[in-house]
């Protein structure tokens, strides 16, 4: 006798119906999930361009600090630039032949203190705080007629550097014969490093590019290596004293990517005493 098979299985009707209600179950748990995710890619792209705004701008206000006293200028309200400055110092003031003489044109004179280590310390002072042959020597700018630096009225460029002389330590300098227009009234002189004249934040397209410069004429050029991308808008504002003493730098940097946008404002205080 045939034994009936007992074999079982399910109809293309059961399988359709099963793969329907898997859909709608898969449309829900999207529904729900899909928000969560969402607000979880936005927040990591906010974090991101947060990220990005504040590291530049504090890059941005490192730099502006070491700024030579009254150089800083906005040709625009998308440009910043800034003669910068690598180390400072007093010159010797007196008559003699070490002096640094203002009512004469002068070639020479001597630093006081040491070119090569820490004040009051043994230490080595690092190679790029060092005054070498080529950096520009700037005493008393005020950023006006007769004594800019911009126009080369109070600058001379290094030509030696000498060993140092005995107790009391002092560095003589050589410098391009030059007349400086005035005296600083703490003995003051800055030093702008030989290969960075000027230093010029420029906002162009959505790229905000840092760029140096020689000479002491720029345009505000957009050449210089992208510090911050996805630029939507910047502003730069500056702003002195009446005493030429302190200022502000206000900075608003905004940046966009994929509808998120992050707006963070700065503010640089600066020191303009000559």
């Amino acid at each position: 006798m045939r034994i009936p098979s007992r074999q079982h299985g399910f109809t293309l009707i059961e399988l359709v119906m099963v793969i329907v209600i898997l859909g709608v179950i898969g449309g829900v748990v999207a529904v729900f999930m899909r928000g969560p995710i969402d607000a979880y890619f936005a927040s990591a792209r906010r974090a991101a361009l947060t990220d990005v705004a504040d590291t530049t701008v504090r890059r941005m206000a490192r730099d502006i600090r070491k700024a030579l006293p009254n150089s800083i200028r906005t040709p625009s309200a998308t440009c910043l630039e800034f003669i910068p400055t690598k180390t400072g110092g007093r010159y010797r003031a007196d008559d003699s032949a070490a002096g640094l003489d203002f009512s004469a044109t002068d070639s020479s004179f001597n630093m006081l203190g040491s070119n090569s280590t820490l004040p009051g310390s043994t230490d080595s002072l690092p190679v790029d705080q060092r005054i070498a042959t080529g950096d520009i020597i700037v005493v008393y700018n005020l950023g006006i007629a007769g004594a800019d630096a911009y126009s080369q009225d109070n600058t001379s460029a290094v030509t030696a550097v000498a060993a140092e002389t005995a107790a009391p330590i002092e560095t003589p300098i050589t410098i391009n014969p030059k007349r400086f227009p005035l005296a600083s009234g703490s003995n003051r002189f800055h030093v702008v490093p030989a290969n960075e004249n000027i230093v010029s934040y420029v906002c162009s397209g959505t790229d905000l590019h840092r760029t140096a410069t020689l000479g002491f004429t720029s345009s505000c050029p957009a050449t210089g290596p992208i510090l911050a991308r996805n630029v939507s808008a910047c502003t730069f504002a500056y702003g002195g004293s009446d005493l030429q003493r302190n200022a502000l730098v206000r900075m608003v940097l905004q940046l966009t990517d994929a509808g998120e946008t992050v707006t963070l404002q700065h503010e640089v205080h600066v020191n303009n005493t000559p």
